[in-house]
């Protein structure tokens, strides 16, 4: 079979967007990383793999939802940005917020942290979803790329 240009009128692939009536809005405004850690923090220090959370805010910075995109082992996650902005797009978020715990209790981020964060802010302006924080979550603590002034501009 040869390619003709009058073959492109047929539809062969349909994209669809559903967002479920079922989904969860969460009565939540977030101001900074200890409502952050208020939402989400006890149940990531009670796990013993990394999850990688990603947390859905309206204009407002009300929380639309939480999704959990990956969960990893006791030290990585792997990650790929088309599913981690997925839900954000499904969800019409305006902005993100990026949260994952590390079982070890030490809230300093690896190489990889860094990393994906870079890649995932890029990501999120291409999209035009803003990227507000990527908030590790520790024993007792947590570290916020935001306040340590190590969001990539």
């Amino acid at each position: 079979m040869t390619f003709k240009l009058s073959d492109l009128s047929v539809c062969t692939v349909q994209v669809q967007l559903i967002r479920h009536a079922a989904g969860r809005r969460y009565e939540v405004l977030i101001r900074n990383t200890h409502d952050v850690d208020e939402l989400v923090g006890a149940e990531l220090r009670r796990q013993d793999r990394e999850h990688f959370l990603v947390i859905y805010l309206d204009r407002s910075n009300c929380v639309i939802d939480i999704e959990r995109v990956a969960t990893g082992t006791l030290s990585e996650v792997t990650l790929s940005p088309r599913e981690v902005f997925k839900g954000a797009m499904l969800a019409n978020a305006a902005s993100v917020i990026f949260v994952h715990n590390h079982p070890s209790g030490q809230v300093w981020p690896s190489f990889e942290d860094v990393t994906t964060t870079e890649v995932l802010v890029q990501a999120g302006k291409l999209l035009g979803i803003g990227v507000q924080d990527h908030v590790i979550i520790g024993a007792t603590c947590w570290y916020s790329f935001r306040q340590q002034g190590k969001m990539p501009s």
